[in-house]
């Protein structure tokens, strides 16, 4: 039986429509073809992606595992109507992760659950996965549309992935070789990235508000600066790795500088941070003082400007930062590791 002659008019009634979904799988292969690299063996539609990886040259390979979601930041776009673009947040929050372990991710599955599967809306939500993709250099190679009736609105969906990537087991990052006097280098973050949307929702109170206003404090609407897509720094921090002696990343998520920096730091040191190094763009001094948020809480729960931490010794520093800046991203010193019993301080 062809996916044409496939039809069910009591689950229509129920509310599910195949037919949308297989209209939705043709419509964004042409975008899934856009991420396509070696290693790919199958074809988006079956019941597995497929994947061959290389692994010449590597003795001990180790598979490195990522998966994340969206958040509420997604109701941004439903607002707005402007679904293009989530999707490279859903790659960035899995690919971001799995690359602190020093490790290249290979592909990534993504799964949408959808009040009223639209296929045009479902097709332009993995065009932004299929950019993520392409962004982080690895294969969309399958996912999962579920529509689901009755227990979503029409118009709201859920956003989320998965991603594999690849390390040899002796180049994984080992935060043990880290020792004071090494450089803390930032990596800017496009803006607020994907988390902390609760609370910028209340803030702002998004369901009232005009986003389409332009904002001469933001250079843009505030709809385009919340909706700004997360950095993927995948290809910058590989870079990094290759040129410098690397020997800690943190990817700065929920939970901001306080919870994300820590879990590179091993005991009995401490990443000291200077603020006054820290570009922080507008939209967080916005949230700030709308918000009336302590300066603590901000950077407990949102990245601040620095979307990534690369930690490298302080002999090769330069070099990674030189290596980042080569790979667009303008990456500058942002603090030094020093010994204490406080994992983090902001001076």
């Amino acid at each position: 039986m062809s996916h044409n002659d496939s039809h069910s008019e009591s689950y229509a009634k129920a509310g599910v429509n195949i037919e949308a979904g297989y209209e939705g799988v043709k419509l964004m292969k042409k975008h899934v073809e856009r991420t396509m690299i070696p290693g790919v063996v199958s074809d988006i539609g079956g019941f597995g992606g497929l994947f061959s990886p290389d692994i010449s040259g590597m003795k001990n390979p180790v598979l490195v595992s990522g998966t994340d979601g969206v958040g509420t930041k997604q109701r941004i776009a439903q607002i707005l109507d402007k679904h293009d673009t989530v999707g490279i947040d859903c790659v960035a929050m899995c690919v971001n992760d799995i690359v602190c372990c020093g490790a290249k991710p290979i592909f990534f599955l993504d799964y949408i659950a959808i009040g009223k599967n639209v296929p045009e809306k479902v097709a332009t939500l993995v065009s932004g996965v299929a950019e993520g993709c392409v962004r982080a250099g690895c294969a969309l190679i399958g996912g999962e549309t579920a529509e689901h009736p009755g227990t979503m609105a029409p118009d709201d969906y859920d956003l989320a992935g998965f991603s594999v990537g690849i390390v040899d087991r002796e180049k994984v990052l080992d935060n043990k070789k880290m020792r004071e006097g090494d450089a803390i280098i930032a990596l800017p973050s496009t803006g607020i990235h994907s988390n902390g949307y609760s609370l910028v929702r209340k803030v702002f109170d998004v369901e009232k508000a005009d986003l389409n206003m332009y904002s001469n404090e933001l250079g843009m609407t505030l709809g385009e600066a919340l909706l700004t897509p997360t950095a993927i720094y995948v290809k910058q921090v590989l870079a990094a790795i290759a040129a410098a002696d690397v020997r800690g990343v943190s990817h700065i998520t929920g939970g901001g500088f306080y919870e994300n920096i820590p879990r590179s730091i091993p005991d009995g040191l401490c990443a000291r941070i200077e603020k006054s190094a820290i570009k922080t763009p507008a939209i967080f001094k916005l949230l700030q003082s709308q918000g009336n948020i302590p300066e603590r809480d901000m950077f407990n729960t949102y990245n601040m400007g620095v979307g990534m931490t690369v930690i490298a010794s302080r002999e090769t520093a330069d070099r990674a930062v030189a290596a980042l800046r080569e790979h667009g991203c303008d990456a500058y010193i942002l603090g030094e590791v020093t010994t204490g019993d406080s994992k983090v301080e902001l001076c």
